[in-house]
């Protein structure tokens, strides 16, 4: 630390003015007998020329010891300070009274041309008994047990105050002082800083060693070049950047962690030494290199000079921090960005889901013996209503306010493919790239109807080829017949399904069905679990006849009708071996027949989507139309005939009369009849 001027000063000051001073304790109307004598030492006098500097709170040098002389009173009262004429020409401005065990300032009568007063290393509790000293300049009250700034309202001249360790708790009864030059509190108990914008010539500030917890209100000290505020508790800085001319900030040993806590520093023009040591943001690997960065105009930084190298590897550090900043900026914005999506596709799909249990809610209402489901092919599928009720205007609000780019996304991270919203089911139809799409091995569905999900299973199982886990959640799993539909894909080693959004879960057996119609897939896992082989052979239990009834109770073209190509070849290969004697089959064929029968009897346990059942229905509508036409036009045309036939039975007597008399009538000129049938032969030609 820099020793200071001001208090080694104060101490040559002081100790050498004590030349022949008396002290005397008296009261109004006591006698000579009552008075008190203190006997100083005389030395020679000296004043130094120059005053300022920091570091304020530093003990002040020692000094030589003061002889005194004590004649103690009885009566407790102010002492009265007497100088003899001599030694008030002599040393007429100055005045030490150090270490002189004083509990209270003594009256100083007839001193009012001093400048310089020195009080150091006392007991006193209260600033009094100076107010006559109205040319004060310099006054030094350090080390006592003053607990509060007062009694200096009338020193309108004092340019330096030093009241380091005491016991002052708050800065105060300041105004009048705005001729200050050297304000020093340090050693104190001060908490907070305020009561200074006045003092616009003060140019050092010593808080150091105090209870500051932040710096702020230091508006209006525009002279002010060095603030010490080492020791404290400071965790931010504020207005440092309004002092024009502040050069030196002293912040050593408090409680600043980050850059963002003093980043008004960065706005300082004028700072050229700062200090950071004993801080946690000291600690930091990166504290040297943003600190020269956002202070290019630092000489010294912890009392040690900056090089113009340190400045280049400090701009070099600060631009690649500056790009992982942006880059985690960017990260920040994406993921805000994903998360208000998912909100808003969570919101899109609750009032889908209110929407849809109202409508029921009103069907139910309306016609309570209706059922919203038909059979077909042996298996049950539910028949959602058209979905053309009126939403509350509440509901239709919140929905108008979805951006249609905000109610999907679309998320490929690792080996998963996350898809939310039924809008994101079109990513399917993009071109992918070999390397991403083989990498995908897990495909998430979220806020998303199964239905939706079927339609577009062929186009997943071509683009993602490698797909082996499958997520589902909220996507309304209601019934085990959905899980039909998952068997057109090429292979699923895990299945993932939500309780959430899924009612299906809470079915007992749900699992089991899922083993035994994707059996073919040979599961690892479902909801996290390991499949067992005895899970395997409970699910086939359970429902092994399921399959054989689905099967045996279809006929023929209708079984047919439900396979796809590979299937019917195996399916006619059954049908061809039914014939056959069984020792014709070897075993291999036997085996085969039988694993092909386990497969093709699976098959009949499909699932036919809403949307598609209502294609179904629609289609059938148009058959039964269009094959009543062709059978009324067939019935039509079919009587018509008929009484063309009941007609030509009433007429056909008389025209055969008719017929036989003209052919007698011509035939009976037999030469007649020749030349006129050569006549028209010859007339064709």
């Amino acid at each position: 630390m820099i020793p200071g001027k001001y208090r080694s000063v104060s101490g040559r000051a002081a100790s050498n003015v004590n030349c022949g001073l008396h002290l005397v304790i008296q009261t109004s109307s006591l006698p000579e007998k009552n008075k008190v004598e203190f006997k100083l030492n005389k030395e020679t006098p000296s004043f130094p020329g120059r005053l300022l500097q920091h570091d304020l709170e530093r003990n002040y040098s020692s000094r030589q010891g003061d002889h005194i002389n004590l004649v103690s009173s009885s009566m407790p009262s102010f002492p009265i300070l007497q100088r003899s004429s001599e030694e008030k020409i002599l040393y007429s401005d100055r005045l030490t009274l150090e270490r002189q065990k004083l509990t209270v300032c003594p009256i100083i009568d007839g001193e009012e041309h001093l400048r310089l007063l020195n009080f150091q290393h006392n007991f006193i509790t209260r600033i009094q008994n100076i107010s006559n000293l109205q040319r004060l300049i310099f006054l030094d009250l350090y080390d006592n047990q003053i607990e509060e700034i007062s009694g200096l309202s009338t020193l309108r001249s004092l340019r330096v105050l030093l009241l380091g360790k005491n016991r002052i708790k708050k800065i105060s009864n300041l105004e009048n002082l705005k001729s200050l030059d050297v304000l020093d509190l340090h050693g104190n108990q001060i908490t907070k800083i305020e009561n200074v914008n006045h003092l616009c010539d003060l140019r050092v500030l010593n808080l150091a060693r105090n209870l500051l917890s932040h710096v702020d209100n230091l508006n209006g000290l525009d002279s002010l070049t060095e603030l010490n505020l080492r020791h404290n508790q400071i965790t931010f800085v504020r207005d440092v950047d309004n002092l024009p001319c502040l050069q030196r900030l002293f912040l050593s040993f408090n409680n600043i962690s980050t850059f963002e806590s003093v980043c008004c520093l960065s706005d300082s023009t004028s700072l050229s030494d700062i200090t950071f040591d004993g801080n946690p943001i000291a600690q930091e690997s990166w504290y040297k290199h943003t600190v020269l960065q956002n202070m290019m105009q630092l000489r010294q930084l912890d009392m040690k000079r900056v090089t113009e190298e340190e400045r280049r590897m400090a701009s070099v550090v600060a631009k690649k921090e500056e790009e992982k900043k942006r880059e985690s900026h960017k990260q920040s914005l994406l993921k805000e960005k994903k998360r208000l999506t998912i909100n808003n596709v969570a919101r899109k799909w609750d009032l889908q889901q209110h929407r849809i249990t109202n409508f029921a809610t009103n069907q139910d209402r309306k016609d309570s013996d209706s059922q919203d489901h038909c059979q077909n092919d042996g298996s049950t599928v539910s028949a959602f209503p058209e979905e053309t009720g009126s939403l509350d205007s509440g509901l239709t609000s919140s929905l108008q306010d979805l951006s249609v780019t905000d109610t999907h996304l679309v998320e490929v991270d690792g080996d998963t493919l996350s898809l939310y919203g039924s809008g994101a089911l079109e990513c399917l139809d993009r071109n992918w790239s070999v390397q991403t799409a083989g990498m995908v091995t897990t495909v998430s569905f979220t806020f998303i109807e199964f239905d939706e999900i079927v339609q577009v299973l062929p186009k997943l199982k071509i683009k993602f080829p490698n797909s082996l886990h499958l997520k589902f959640k909220e996507t309304n799993l209601v019934m085990l017949q959905q899980f039909n539909a998952l068997a057109q894909l090429r292979r699923v080693d895990q299945l993932t399904i939500d309780p959430q959004g899924n009612p299906v879960v809470s079915f007992t057996l749900w699992k089991y069905y899922v083993l035994f119609r994707l059996s073919h897939f040979n599961m690892q896992k479902i909801n996290g679990t390991e499949v067992t082989q005895n899970d395997m052979i409970m699910a086939e239990r359970l429902f092994g006849i399921l399959a054989h009834v689905a099967s045996s109770e279809l006929p023929q073209y209708r079984l047919i009708s439900i396979l796809g190509d590979a299937r019917k070849k195996q399916f006619r290969y059954l049908l061809e071996m039914k014939g056959k004697k069984p020792g014709i089959v070897n075993e291999e064929n036997n085996d085969s027949k039988r694993l092909v029968g386990e497969n093709t009897n699976r098959a009949t346990l499909n699932y036919t989507t809403r949307d598609f059942y209502n294609e179904k229905l629609e289609e059938i509508k148009e058959k039964k139309k269009f094959c009543k036409m062709y059978i009324e036009d067939l019935v039509k045309e079919a009587t018509e005939i008929n009484m063309k036939n009941e007609a030509l039975q009433k007429l056909w007597p008389q025209m055969f009369i008719e017929l036989v008399k003209d052919a007698v009538i011509e035939i009976r000129n037999k030469n007649s009849y020749m030349k006129l049938c050569l006549q028209q032969i010859t007339d064709q030609k």
